[in-house]
């Protein structure tokens, strides 16, 4: 989140223009922890938020 919001604002752009978040991870319970982090990065109302765990993805051959 914060190199995101790094790139963000190095465009004059805000977190607050964000519409929509898709998070993956590989084990969902990361997800109390990151539900306590999530709002500290975005104001209400609150982007549209997708977790997806992607415990494991095919590898391309």
């Amino acid at each position: 989140m914060s190199n995101i919001k790094a790139i963000l604002e190095a465009t004059n752009v805000g977190l607050d223009k964000i519409v929509k978040v898709v998070i993956y991870v590989t084990d969902m319970s990361v997800m109390p922890e990151l539900n306590e982090v999530y709002p500290t990065y975005f104001t209400e109302p609150y982007p549209v938020r997708e977790a997806v765990c992607v415990k494991e993805l095919p590898q391309p051959h």
